[in-house]
């Protein structure tokens, strides 16, 4: 099971209400449905975690049965994209998966037109709709952009190595998350939104089947949402390491690079290249459980703390609030109400 610990920006619940608001759905039975605290979308720095979020837009998904959120100009009734799974699930290759995945789209709606192209060495899944202006926001871009990704990585059974994500819209104030949803570089303002990678990645075999995708979809949409899979390799080994028994507490950059079996400046240089650094790991991980802690009830603050490893409840209070700009007992409070 994918860990449900790692945060979400709160922005993109924002977005989700904002677009159930607009289908004129109820927010606050979505919000309820998802345990997320109505508060919590007044401030845009705080951030939920991806089972929250997955629930809210399984919850969207459902309510208002639509996938594509009531953003495009047809909707796509919920459970379209699971009809669409088992469609490619036979195919042998990810290049098949892709044609077939197209082709099912142009299909059964109008709102969206995607296309597998190749040129030479490189190759792109493009995806163009019919109205964004109906997705003022790019909810709609940004989760079916992550969805072909990450599905698609399921079925191969790794992670399909990105060269850059194309987005058909200027740069987002919160573009700093795009490098968390994406293992690669993103760019704006470009004529289509696709995803770029190796012409060599097409040749990937597909090695889920009909058996393991009906487990993966009663998790979904969870593990579209949570990004530990799709982290690069030494992140993700790094990652590993400092959550293995809550070893963040007494590990230090040192400790990692040995077990690691590699020198410090190595190390650092590999996380630099992956666009990270040691220190931005460790605070991430405690930032996450700290939300995740924080949305559980009856547990005390200063218990949190002592998990998370700080020597008293006042230095977790300091770093949250650097976090996220809310202390952990107004973050609390805002969650619960």
């Amino acid at each position: 099971m994918a860990y449900e610990g790692y945060s979400i920006s709160v922005h993109f619940a924002r977005t989700a209400i904002a677009a159930a608001r607009r289908s004129g759905l109820d927010e606050h039975a979505l919000l309820q449905e998802a345990g997320i605290g109505h508060r919590l979308l007044d401030n845009p720095q705080l951030r939920i975690t991806s089972l929250q979020f997955s629930r809210l837009m399984l919850a969207l998904w459902r309510v208002g049965d639509d996938e594509f959120m009531g953003l495009a100009p047809y909707r796509s009734r919920h459970g379209v994209f699971a009809l669409m799974a088992r469609q490619v699930i036979g195919c042998r290759r990810l290049a098949s998966v892709f044609y077939r995945l197209a082709r099912f789209y142009s299909l059964v709606n109008d709102s969206l037109r995607l296309e597998l192209t190749t040129n030479g060495a490189q190759a792109a899944l493009a995806m163009r709709l019919a109205a964004p202006e109906r997705d003022p926001e790019h909810l709609l871009r940004e989760v079916f952009l992550l969805l072909w990704h990450r599905f698609a990585s399921w079925l191969v059974g790794q992670r399909i190595g990105l060269q850059e994500v194309h987005l058909d819209y200027p740069e987002p104030v919160n573009h700093a998350e795009y490098r968390l949803m994406f293992p690669c570089p993103a760019r704006f303002s470009m004529p289509d939104c696709r995803l770029v990678m190796d012409a060599a990645c097409l040749d990937m075999p597909v090695v889920q089947t009909p058996a393991t995708l009906r487990a993966h979809l009663q998790r979904a949409p969870l593990e579209w949402f949570t990004r530990p899979s799709y982290q690069a390799a030494c992140t993700r080994s790094v990652s590993d390491l400092l959550q293995h028994d809550g070893a963040f507490r007494d590990l230090g950059i040192e400790a990692v690079a040995d077990a690691l079996h590699l020198t410090e400046r190595t190390l650092r240089r590999r996380l630099k290249l992956e666009g990270t650094r040691f220190q931005a790991l460790k605070d991430g991980l405690r930032r996450d459980l700290a939300i995740h802690h924080l949305n559980q009830a009856g547990l005390p603050i200063s218990e949190i703390a002592q998990r998370l490893g700080f020597s008293e409840a006042s230095a977790f209070t300091r770093a949250f609030r650097q976090w996220t700009g809310e202390s952990p007992r107004a973050y609390r409070d805002a969650a619960r109400a």
